[in-house]
């Protein structure tokens, strides 16, 4: 017979894999994504998972396979607004989530004050103009698109190979569901 444990009770790494539906190698891995998942490791190397670190992997479950999110969306979410927002959005609590985001940005003293709604969700800010990158498509001011070395700008060639690991990671997904 199986005693049901308390709530407060630390879990091994087979128990975390169950609860959340996900192979133990997942959860390994999350460990050196996400070093904010930091199990207590005994002799031997067994991994005994807090409540907090469990709540925190529900959170990033959720965000990476039901809202299809990337590791790296996940990450500069867990930067810009911490642990405990990626906590709440496991349980689906807003209160919790708009209380976290009204004190990170209480506690910034730089120009650049509050988070808006797509820094707070982690989705990259679109310019006003509609074009992306700084080339192509705009009216009569917009810089003609030179081709060769050096035409693309350092934070342009930056966005552009942020673009190319989310479309890989996004691959990397839908292989998975075939």
């Amino acid at each position: 017979m199986q005693l049901d444990k308390s709530p407060d009770a630390f879990r091994t790494i087979s128990e975390v894999a169950d609860d959340l539906d996900l192979p133990q190698h997942v959860l390994r891995f999350w460990e050196t994504r996400f070093p904010q998942v930091k199990p207590l490791k005994r002799g031997g190397g067994r991994r005994y998972y807090r409540p907090d670190d469990i709540e925190l992997l529900k959170g990033i479950r959720h965000l990476l396979y039901d809202q299809g999110y990337t590791i790296k969306g996940v990450q500069k979410l867990l930067k810009t607004n911490g642990n405990k927002f990626v906590m709440a959005v496991a349980t689906g609590d807003v209160a919790t989530m708009e209380a976290l985001v009204a004190a990170s940005a209480a506690k910034v003293e730089e120009p650049k004050v509050g988070l808006d709604d797509d820094q707070v969700l982690g989705r990259p800010k679109v310019k006003a103009s509609g074009r992306f990158f700084n080339f192509g498509g705009g009216g009569d001011d917009a810089p003609e698109i030179s081709v060769g070395k050096g035409s693309v700008g350092k934070e342009d060639r930056a966005l552009l190979q942020e673009a190319l690991f989310d479309l890989l990671e996004c691959k990397r997904l839908l292989d998975q569901v075939r």
